[in-house]
């Protein structure tokens, strides 16, 4: 029979393994968000603002562009055939009316167009594409901001991962040969967190562009087709 205070030995010395085993046990280590962007010191934090900023501004273009622009490409199917007939029947007050009324490109273009009719065909179709140029400037109003700040954004986010890491070899190199791998690793991922969000705002803004350019071209060959109907209106005998 084993004796009593042999058995307490034994689980006294499992207990300071098990004791051991936990301190010894690597913790996982977690930043929140705020505490990545706070970590980069007084110029992270100015990165992170300024592309937080830039990315309220890519959201805010994109909002108001697309409301502008799909407004500008609805589009009335009786329209043109109101102003043919109001053309062939002599009534060009009406026509003016009709496209007064109907506040869309096409119909600025066609009222200028209309306000010309007795003048030479040429005439009146630079009249009408001096007045679409006009609109289109009006539809692409802010999209080279846009552009600019899908550009810039991944570019000013590497410029603060540079900065963070001109830092983090800055403290090791005050450090003498008290050299801490931690203390490189923290300034690393500290620094490529501005590279992340600059690449997130810079992707979003590339994306948003790219789809108010291809809304912009199709209310451009809108613009376009209307207006060669309008000038063959202006070619067809009267009946």
């Amino acid at each position: 029979m084993v004796p009593n205070f042999i058995i307490n030995q034994i689980n006294v010395a499992e207990t300071a393994t098990d004791t051991l085993a936990q301190a010894e046990a690597p913790t996982e280590k977690t930043l929140s968000v705020l505490e990545l962007i706070t970590s980069g010191g007084v110029g992270g934090i100015i990165i992170m603002i300024t592309l937080f900023i830039l990315s309220v501004i890519a959201v805010y273009i994109f909002i108001e562009r697309y409301l502008t622009i799909k407004k500008a490409a609805q589009e009335d199917q009786n329209f043109m055939n109101e102003i043919k007939d109001f053309i062939h029947d002599g009534k060009l007050e009406a026509a003016r009316s009709l496209c007064r009324s109907t506040p869309t490109p096409i119909s600025r273009m066609i009222e200028k167009g209309v306000n010309r009719i007795g003048k030479p065909l040429s005439d009146i179709a630079a009249a009408i594409e001096n007045t679409g140029k006009l609109e289109l400037f009006k539809l692409e109003k802010n999209l080279a901001t846009l552009a600019t700040i899908s550009g810039a954004a991944p570019m000013i986010g590497f410029l603060g991962t540079v900065i963070g890491m001109i830092l983090a070899f800055h403290e090791m190199a005050s450090a003498g040969g008290n050299i801490d791998v931690e203390m490189l690793s923290e300034g690393i991922y500290t620094a490529m967190v501005t590279t992340v969000a600059g690449l997130i705002v810079g992707i979003v803004a590339f994306i948003a562009y790219n789809l108010l350019v291809a809304k912009v071209e199709k209310v451009v060959f809108k613009m376009e087709a209307r207006t060669t109907e309008f000038l063959d209106i202006l070619n067809e005998p009267a009946k």
